[in-house]
């Protein structure tokens, strides 16, 4: 199933922003192809794999291209996409045909492409998770490491690639760790706080089996398993699935010092998830280009 795209007015003002960092406050301008191009001229484009990976953030592409033909006063380009977001590609593959005004083509470049290959690159890496993952009953999951004011496109991005959006921000899942502990004095008064205050899920670390124990004493329903060795990782999941028919069901994820090597061992532990915020903090694009052809 195609995942669901980021939501159209995000899109539009998260282009308009990139556009102003590119081209200056709108209308902008870019005094090289403005100065070397004819208004009037037309070509197409090929958006191009200079490497094998998967795509992402194709969704981008016709909001900055209208964008652009607002900005400069031109006619609209058009968009022949020829794989979908989600979709693999090898080096030469066409993802997309931009066809209209070559300034319009030629103004949106980078900013496409920055877009583009950001998103295709946490795609990418987030697929390589999905496929160590296969077969185990576990999921990757994404953090708040996001890159700023990009979060709902990375996001999208991991969704792309397999993997599961885990909460969008700090607004719809309370998540109890080592200082809101500190502060409130104990996992119960911290979880206390937060029902009273919030209708949320609340979800809590435990970096031991007895933190982990005491979150189960207060109706944790959703554990984070912090940073635990594999050996410790397994005594904490088979302890908490025992007292699963008193307490109900409970989701677990491991979380910390997870590396792709590590990943079907610790799916084994019988977590649930694997959350790792690598996959939107340090990502590499996946390289893409955008070739003139006419």
């Amino acid at each position: 199933m195609q995942p669901s795209p980021p939501d159209a007015a995000w899109l539009a003002r998260a282009v308009e922003i990139a556009l102003d960092e590119d081209l200056g406050p709108a209308p902008g301008r870019d005094v090289t192809t403005q100065s070397t191009i004819p208004a009037g001229r037309r070509g197409t484009a090929h958006l191009v794999a200079r490497a094998p990976g998967v795509v992402a953030g194709l969704v981008v592409v016709r909001p900055v291209l209208d964008a652009v033909a607002a900005r400069l006063d031109l006619d609209r380009a058009e968009v022949d996409t020829l794989v979908a977001d989600g979709d693999a590609v090898a080096v030469g593959d066409v993802a997309a045909v931009l066809t209209g005004p070559v300034q319009v083509l030629l103004v949106a470049e980078r900013t496409l492409l920055n877009l583009v290959c950001r998103a295709s690159g946490v795609a990418t890496h987030t697929r390589r998770w999905t496929d160590a993952l296969a077969g185990t009953g576990a999921t990757v999951l994404d953090t708040r490491k996001t890159t700023p004011g990009l979060r709902a496109l990375e996001k999208y991005a991991v969704r792309c690639g397999g993997g599961t959006n885990k909460r969008m921000g700090l607004y719809d899942v309370a998540m109890v760790k080592d200082n809101h502990v500190a502060a409130a004095g104990s996992v119960a008064a911290a979880v206390r706080a937060v029902r009273e205050r919030f209708d949320v899920p609340i979800q809590v670390e435990a970096d031991t089996l007895a933190q982990a124990m005491e979150a189960l004493d207060v109706g944790a329903d959703f554990l984070l398993l912090d940073n635990m060795p594999t050996p410790l990782l397994a005594e904490v999941v088979a302890a908490v699935r025992a007292r699963e028919p008193e307490v109900g069901r409970v989701e677990l994820e491991a979380t910390g010092n997870l590396t792709l090597d590590r990943a079907r061992e610790v799916a084994a532990t019988g977590v649930d998830y694997l959350s790792v915020g690598g996959l939107t903090h340090s990502s590499p694009i996946l390289d893409l280009a955008l070739d003139l052809v006419g």
